[in-house]
């Protein structure tokens, strides 16, 4: 592992990385930190990896540019929630109280980012949950169980056991995306591949899906920005 600096306004920084199994060079961006991964084949020097990442610097800017500062959890905090940018206010009593435009926190200003996250996945789960059931009653095939994780890589998942596995930060997307990746899961219940037999059978459970899936691809990568 090491280091490299590429000049720039501002100076962007790269881990460089050696893999016995890379047989290209790659970049990655974290959707977690936003640090910039640039692996080598064993057989590749250094500065030859340096310069392909020169010539991809206006895309790796780009995809920096679009996933944002990262956001910390306080009041005053304007949070996405199903969709709508809800600005965290000091609550009263024991419960987090959701509004139209606001969502009220109690408690300590260090506990802030902790009691709001536990809502956010509370009600993931209640959401995800209706909709995995929605869509495997409709399928004709049950689940057999369901689990929130903070993945960096995927939304979801579904096992050959069909277990399924969802990002909780799906709560921050609108409805619409939320059931879409849940009808995309359970759909894989039926087809363990992205076959055009899976896509029909998204289509027959959900209906038309190029809106949501779209605006997850476009609009995914930011919700990674809020640290909790």
């Amino acid at each position: 592992m090491g280091q490299h600096i590429l000049d720039g306004n501002p100076p962007l920084s790269l881990i460089l990385r050696k893999s016995t199994r890379a047989k290209r060079i790659s970049l990655r961006i974290s959707q977690l930190d936003g640090r910039v991964t640039l692996t080598l084949p064993r057989h590749v020097s250094d500065s030859e990896g340096i310069a392909f990442a020169r010539e991809k610097e206006s895309w790796l800017r780009g995809h920096l540019e679009k996933r944002g500062e990262d956001q910390g959890i306080a009041l005053g905090t304007r949070l996405p929630i199903e969709g709508v940018h809800r600005e965290l206010v000091a609550g009263t009593g024991r419960r987090v109280a959701l509004q139209s435009d606001t969502l009220h926190v109690p408690g300590k200003p260090e506990q802030i980012a902790a009691r709001v996250q536990a809502f956010l996945k509370q009600m993931a789960r209640d959401k995800l949950a209706a909709a995995s059931d929605h869509y495997a009653n409709v399928l004709g095939q049950p689940y057999s169980r369901l689990t929130l994780r903070d993945t960096r890589s995927r939304w979801g998942s579904c096992s050959s056991a069909g277990a399924l596995m969802y990002s909780w930060r799906l709560i921050l997307c609108p409805p619409e995306v939320l059931r879409y990746v849940a009808a995309h899961e359970v759909a894989h219940l039926a087809e363990m591949n992205h076959s055009s037999a899976f896509w029909d059978t998204v289509t027959r459970i959900h209906g038309p899906y190029a809106a949501p899936r779209d605006w997850l691809r476009q609009n995914g990568s930011g919700l990674h920005s809020y640290k909790f």
